[in-house]
């Protein structure tokens, strides 16, 4: 094996690793509700937490490993992994499972961050474009394998809310292990300069464009709003209202429909990547608008074909969502401002990811699930159809 296929296998090995153990906790959450008497606002709380841990490292910690480098990063970001695992796994009340998810989500978003710019070191010049590629799916595979990894252990095996965190807890340790044998391409140069700390790294830098491209990057930041609330509903809620929706239910069948999310939405970007940014978060608005409407009347249906296809149709409006929202930023953001911008972009995903959960949760446990699914699914039928038309109708977007 080369020093280099060695050194890319092993980084994608610590990044799979990485995003797997942040993912692997989803299919479980019926069974913290039901092992615990949680409230539905207690769960919506843990996965609040989590998205909480992933923002406040993305706001302090995102210009880490220009400081520490992507190997360093990356090591402490995969040992931070181990740590929130263990925690969670130890976790007897949801204070003590929120910290553990809580370090897990602030380790996921150094692991995304430095694994990214990894593999812009330990590829050659030549093969850099397609690194940026290589590492979407990457991270959408490892997304993807957590919640199947922890639905079928989470259906089968004994004592399922700690033997589901063992996979983790071996094989970070060997991805921790591995990077030490990862080598930076011999014409990266760049990868080996390390300066000083300073206290500019650890301010949180968001910034908005001028005036005249404000009306573009509100209606692109629409795209994460609603794209992150919409999988945060899958990734948080799924086990606690599939029962109502299909006859079959367990950690097996929430992993699995989430697992066919995460892997639909990488493959599907794949496809599109050539559609045209306009028709791109047109089209995933839509489908996003369209899936929900489906999961609003599966409610009443309780159709195994109608609620499988409105996953798929959410993986659609995830991909093209996510697609169409990274070329936007790109053609707005200028040299000066494009960290910054990606940044407010990347703030207000979380932020839509994070303030619909809490709603769901409080209004299920007053009202029910059922009425909590159709203010949410609603509420994203009339955002996701009014923010499609308008960004279609938009001169930036075709610009």
């Amino acid at each position: 094996m080369s020093t280099g296929f060695r050194s890319l296998f092993l980084l994608s090995f610590a990044m799979v690793v990485g995003v797997m153990g942040t993912a692997l906790i989803s299919p479980l959450y019926g069974l913290y509700q039901e092992a615990w008497h949680l409230q539905t606002v207690e769960v919506s709380l843990i996965y609040v937490v989590y998205m909480g841990g992933a923002l406040s490292a993305l706001l302090f910690f995102g210009r880490l490993p220009d400081v520490l480098g992507f190997k360093a990063t990356l090591a402490w970001a995969l040992g931070a992994i181990w740590v929130g695992t263990l925690v969670s796994m130890l976790a007897w009340n949801t204070v003590s499972l929120s910290v553990g998810r809580f370090i897990v989500g602030a380790a996921s978003s150094m692991i995304t961050t430095s694994a990214s710019l990894g593999f812009l070191h330990v590829a050659p010049p030549e093969k850099r474009i397609r690194m940026a590629m290589l590492s979407s799916i990457l991270m959408a595979f490892g997304f993807g394998v957590g919640p199947l990894v922890g639905g079928i252990l989470g259906q089968w095996a004994p004592w399922p809310l700690v033997t589901t965190y063992l996979p983790t807890l071996v094989l970070a340790l060997l991805g921790i292990a591995g990077l030490r044998k990862v080598q930076v391409h011999p014409h990266d140069g760049a990868a080996a300069q390390r300066r000083a700390a300073r206290w500019a790294d650890i301010v949180p830098k968001l910034t908005w464009p001028a005036r005249e491209d404000t009306g573009a990057l509100v209606l692109t930041c629409a795209l994460p709003f609603v794209a992150f609330g919409v999988f945060g509903l899958y990734a948080s809620m799924l086990p606690l209202f599939l029962d109502r929706m299909i006859p079959w239910h367990g950690p097996m069948v929430s992993g699995t429909a989430l697992a066919l999310l995460l892997f639909g939405s990488s493959g599907f970007q794949l496809v599109a990547r050539r559609i045209s940014v306009r028709w791109c978060g047109f089209v995933g608005l839509m489908a996003l608008a369209a899936s929900n409407a489906m999961l609003l009347a599966n409610l009443l249906a309780a159709s195994t074909l109608l609620f499988f296809s409105g996953v798929l149709l959410t993986a659609l409006g995830h991909a093209l969502c996510m697609l169409a929202g990274m070329t936007m930023v790109n053609k707005i953001a200028t040299p000066d401002n494009r960290s910054g911008l990606l940044a407010t972009y990347l703030v207000v995903g979380y932020v839509g990811s994070m303030a619909p959960m809490l709603g769901i949760g409080w209004i299920a446990d007053r009202w029910g699930m059922n009425v909590a699914l159709a203010c949410f699914c609603g509420a994203v039928v009339v955002t996701g159809s009014v923010a499609a038309w308008r960004f279609k109708a938009h001169p930036r977007t075709g610009a």
